[in-house]
C-alpha cells in the first residue's frame, strides 16, 4: 500500500511540474514574442479608416527632410504673416488622408497649418520609433523656421493620441503660442499596464513616451480634450495630464465622445475658444 502511495505522490508531483514548466514557458514565450514585435503593435502606418473625404482646402504637398529620409506633408497657407501656424502631429495609426475630417474644418479657422506623416506612415521609408517620431517632428518645426522664418512664437501645436506625447516631447521649455492635446495618455508604460496588467511592461518597452514626467516642463497655454467614453486611452490619464500641467490651462470632457473625438461645433467651440486666449 505504502508503495503505491508512493507512485501516486511521484506521479502527481510530475504532472505539478510538468504543469508549470508549460506555464512558466508559455509566458516567457509570450514576453519573448512581445519583446520583440512591440512596434508592430504599437505602431500602425497601414490601419485605414479613412471616410472617402475629399480636401475642401488648398495645401502644398512638401517634403521634409528628416534624420532618415524625407517625410510627406500637407502645407495649408493662408497668411504666413498675419496668420499663426498650426502644426499637426498625428496618431499611431493611419495616413494623412485618415485627417481630412479634422482638417476640413480647422482650415476654417484663421491659422496656417502643416501636418506630417512621420517615418514609416504615408509611404515614407523607416521605422517608427520613439526617438524617431521625435526627431521627424522637430524637422518639421525646424523646416518651418528655416523656409518660412516662422517664429516660435506664432506656431501652435496640435497633438492627437500618440501624437500628444510628440507634441509635449518638442514642447518643453519653448516658448510657442499653444499646445492642443486630443486623447493624451501618461506614458506608454501606463497604458500597456492598463491592456497588460500580468506583464512586466516597464522592463519590456522600448518606446515609453512619459509624457506625465515632461508635461510639468510646459509653461505655455494648454488645451487638453478627452472623451469620457475613450475606450483606447482611460479618461482618467487625460484628466491627469491635465491636473499635472502648468497654468494657464483648459478642459474639455464631452460626456459621449470615445478616442477619435466628435469634431463637433462643441469641440470647435472649444478650439475656437483657447485660440483667443493664446
Amino acid at each position: 500500500m505504502y508503495f503505491w502511495e508512493f507512485i501516486l505522490r511521484k506521479k502527481i508531483k510530475y504532472m505539478i511540474s510538468s504543469i508549470l514548466f508549460v506555464i512558466i514557458f508559455s509566458y516567457l514565450a509570450i514576453l519573448f514574442f512581445i519583446y520583440f514585435n512591440q512596434r508592430n503593435l504599437l505602431y500602425h502606418p497601414s490601419e485605414n479608416n479613412y471616410l472617402n473625404e475629399k480636401a475642401n482646402f488648398v495645401y502644398e504637398e512638401v517634403y521634409i527632410p528628416s534624420t532618415e529620409n524625407n517625410l510627406k506633408g500637407w502645407f495649408h497657407k493662408k497668411n504666413l504673416t498675419k496668420n499663426k501656424t498650426l502644426v499637426f502631429f498625428h496618431g499611431n495609426a493611419g495616413s494623412l488622408e485618415n485627417r481630412i475630417y479634422k482638417l476640413n474644418l480647422i482650415k476654417d479657422f484663421d491659422l496656417n497649418f502643416l501636418i506630417i506623416a512621420y517615418r514609416g506612415f504615408s509611404g515614407n521609408k523607416g521605422k517608427p520609433t520613439e526617438k524617431g517620431l521625435y526627431e521627424d517632428a522637430l524637422s518639421a518645426l525646424k523646416w518651418l523656421k528655416n523656409n518660412h522664418s516662422i517664429k516660435d512664437k506664432d506656431i501652435i501645436i496640435y497633438g492627437e493620441s500618440l501624437g500628444t506625447s510628440i507634441s509635449i516631447e518638442v514642447s518643453q521649455n519653448k516658448k510657442y503660442s499653444g499646445i492642443i492635446l486630443e486623447s493624451p495618455f501618461t506614458s506608454m508604460t501606463d497604458a500597456a499596464k492598463h491592456y497588460y496588467p500580468y506583464l512586466p511592461v516597464s522592463l519590456l518597452l522600448k518606446d515609453k513616451y512619459d509624457s506625465i514626467e515632461k508635461i510639468k516642463n510646459i509653461n505655455i497655454p494648454i488645451l487638453v480634450m478627452h472623451g469620457k467614453k475613450d475606450k483606447i486611452i482611460p479618461f482618467e490619464m487625460g484628466k491627469k495630464i491635465f491636473e499635472s500641467a502648468n497654468q494657464p490651462k483648459f478642459f474639455y470632457s464631452p460626456d459621449n465622445d470615445d478616442h477619435m473625438m466628435n469634431y463637433d461645433e462643441n469641440l470647435l467651440k472649444a478650439i475656437k475658444s483657447f485660440l483667443k486666449k493664446i
